[in-house]
């Protein structure tokens, strides 16, 4: 089953800047059956998830972090001393 081409693209545009591919990898993959490159395929497309399957992790975790921090920063923060810097 092929994975949705959406899901792939969105995964895609979480990585960072690609590099170029080496031309001998392309070759290889070229010198496969359709079946084999299709398997190829299915396994860039993979690991594609996997990336931005982890990058959202990443990013869930720091909101977290933020939003359980918020009360014990505000109870330092929120002092007369500092409304000065409210205005700015």
């Amino acid at each position: 089953m092929r994975r949705s081409t959406a899901l792939i693209i969105a995964a895609m545009a979480t990585a960072p800047e690609p590099k170029p591919v080496p031309r001998a990898l392309i070759e290889k993959i070229g010198m496969l059956s359709r079946a084999r490159q299709s398997e190829v395929e299915d396994f860039v497309d993979f690991i594609a998830m996997r990336d931005a399957a982890s990058a959202d992790t990443e990013r869930e975790l720091s909101r977290m972090v933020t939003a359980a921090s918020g009360p014990t920063f505000a109870a330092v923060w929120d002092n007369p001393e500092d409304d000065v810097y409210d205005a700015l």
